[in-house]
């Protein structure tokens, strides 16, 4: 039987919850590591070091609080292998465009209206975005738009945006908003 004060206490968080402890760890490991690569791994530095690791993970878990993500392996690495196989295409295209004066540069901005509400999954999706070359996102845009800025406009940029957050997406396991 149980007392009253045990009936009325919070249930405790998910181990591996956003904000919990479970979340927290890797990114100390993270930190420290990162730590240890930049000063060698030397014996007398690793008091400060863990101290780093510790207030990095305060700071990045205030900053990009923890969310539960289901990444999917497999669908991570074909996505990076479609990653690589577009950025050698794309560039292999932006250096022909530069260097050859017969193919125009009609550079500009479009707006592309993404599934992703403003977080982190959004992010993530701009900084892979800027990856490639000849697309570079630039800002908000009414609604729930992106400004990007591309090389040429007359291509199809928005569906080209369109099928690489399908695929991101669909690796990173992120939720899409509905609409």
């Amino acid at each position: 039987m149980n007392s009253s004060a045990e009936q009325s206490r919070p249930a405790e968080p998910p181990v591996n919850g956003p904000g919990s402890l479970g979340s927290a760890i890797p990114r100390a490991a993270g930190f420290f590591c990162f730590w240890l690569l930049l000063t060698g791994a030397d014996a007398g530095d690793l008091a400060a070091g863990f101290a780093a690791a510790v207030a990095a993970t305060w700071a990045s878990l205030r900053l990009m609080p923890a969310q539960q993500w289901s990444l999917r392996p497999v669908k991570l690495a074909e996505f990076v292998l479609h990653f690589l196989r577009q950025s050698i295409a794309a560039g292999t295209d932006v250096a022909q465009r530069a260097l050859d004066p017969r193919l125009r540069l009609r550079p500009g901005f479009v707006v592309y209206q993404t599934h992703l509400p403003p977080g982190t999954a959004r992010d993530a999706f701009c900084a892979i975005m800027s990856l490639l070359p000849g697309t570079l996102p630039c800002g908000p845009a009414a609604g729930n738009g992106l400004t990007v800025h591309c090389l040429d406009v007359t291509q199809p940029v928005v569906e080209q945006l369109a099928a690489e957050e399908a695929l991101c997406m669909q690796a990173l396991g992120g939720a899409r908003r509905n609409g």
